[in-house]
C-alpha cells in the first residue's frame, strides 16, 4: 500500500523537529551581501527619523505598516512564519535581503531575535510592515553585526502551527467538524481562494504535517521545508485522496482520518487515527 509520506519511522520525527530548528534563516547570522545587490536595495528614506504616524511599544521598537494585509490571522509565538525581508544598518548598508535569493525565509518564530519576534507578532496575514530594531533587541553589539538600530522591511507571507506542537484537538474532531461519506472528518483551517476541488486522480502539491492522536509527530513536509507532489489516485492512502478532494487551492484542512482509512494497522506504519494538517498549493 502506498503512503503519502516519504518515510514513517520514528527517527523521522525526530529528524523532523531538528529540521524545524535549523530553519532560521531570519537575520541571526549575516551572509555575505554583493555590493552590486546591496546598492539595488536603496534604504527607505524614513530610515534614521521613523515618521511621526510609527507605533512605539514599550520595548523600544517603532514599526509601522507599509502594505496592509488582507486577514486578521496573526502569529502565535510558536508558529513557523514564512517571510520576505530586507534589513538596513543604521548608516544605510543594506546586509540582509531575502529578495537576493529569490527565496523568502521559513523558519519558527521562537528563535528568531526578540525585535523580530515583536514585529512579525504584531503583523497580519499578506502585510508588509517596517520595523525600526534597537540595538537591545537585534545583536546587543555583537562583533561582526550591525551595530544601533536596525531597520526591516518585512513582508509575512504565511505562517502555521509549528509541526513540533501537537493541534489541540489532536485527540479527536471538533463537534463543528464536518465528516465525508467514508468517515473523514475534517475542519477548514483557512479557506482558499480556489475554485475547483482535485477529482480522485489528480496530481496535487500539498505541505502538511502528521500526528498520531497522542500528539507525536510523525511526518511533516513542513520540517523539511518543501512541499510534496502526490497522485491521489494511487500514490497516498484512502482517507487523503478522500479529504483532498474536499479542498480547494489554498485551502489549509485539518483531517481526522480513522485507522481503517489510513495504514490499517501495517507494521511500522502509525497506528489508530490519524491527524493532518494539509495545506492544497497546487491542483497540477
Amino acid at each position: 500500500m502506498r503512503v503519502p509520506v516519504l518515510s514513517l519511522t520514528i527517527t523521522l520525527a525526530v529528524a523532523a523537529v531538528t529540521a524545524v530548528a535549523a530553519q532560521t534563516s531570519v537575520p541571526l547570522t549575516l551572509p555575505s551581501v554583493p555590493q552590486s545587490a546591496a546598492a539595488t536595495f536603496a534604504p527607505p528614506p524614513d530610515l534614521t527619523m521613523p515618521p511621526a504616524d510609527a507605533a512605539k511599544s514599550a520595548s523600544g521598537l517603532i514599526s509601522r505598516v507599509v502594505r496592509p494585509g488582507d486577514s486578521t490571522e496573526k502569529p502565535s509565538p510558536n508558529d513557523v512564519v514564512t517571510v520576505q525581508y530586507t534589513g538596513w544598518a543604521n548608516d544605510g548598508r543594506m546586509f540582509d535581503s531575502t529578495l537576493t535569493r529569490n527565496a523568502p525565509s521559513t523558519f519558527p518564530l521562537s528563535r528568531a531575535m526578540a525585535g523580530w519576534k515583536e514585529c512579525v507578532g504584531l503583523m497580519v496575514l499578506h502585510e508588509t510592515r517596517r520595523c525600526w530594531v534597537p540595538e537591545a533587541l537585534a545583536w546587543k553589539g555583537q562583533a561582526g553585526r550591525p551595530k544601533g538600530t536596525v531597520v526591516f522591511d518585512i513582508e509575512l507571507l504565511d505562517t502555521r502551527l509549528s509541526p513540533t506542537i501537537a493541534p489541540p484537538d489532536v485527540k479527536e474532531p471538533p463537534a463543528d467538524a464536518k465528516k465525508t461519506p467514508g468517515g473523514v472528518s475534517y475542519k477548514v483551517l483557512r479557506s482558499g481562494t480556489g475554485t475547483r476541488h482535485p477529482t480522485s486522480f489528480s496530481k496535487v502539491t500539498v505541505h502538511y504535517s502528521g500526528w498520531t492522536t497522542d500528539g507525536k509527530l510523525f511526518d511533516s513536509s513542513v520540517a523539511r521545508g518543501a512541499p510534496a507532489t502526490f497522485d491521489l489516485g494511487g500514490g497516498v492512502i484512502r482517507g487523503w485522496t478522500e479529504g483532498v478532494t474536499e479542498m480547494v487551492e489554498g485551502d489549509r484542512t485539518r483531517f481526522w482520518i480513522p485507522q481503517e482509512l489510513a495504514y490499517k494497522g501495517e507494521a511500522g506504519s502509525p497506528r489508530g487515527m490519524l491527524v493532518f494538517d494539509i495545506d492544497l498549493i497546487k491542483i497540477e
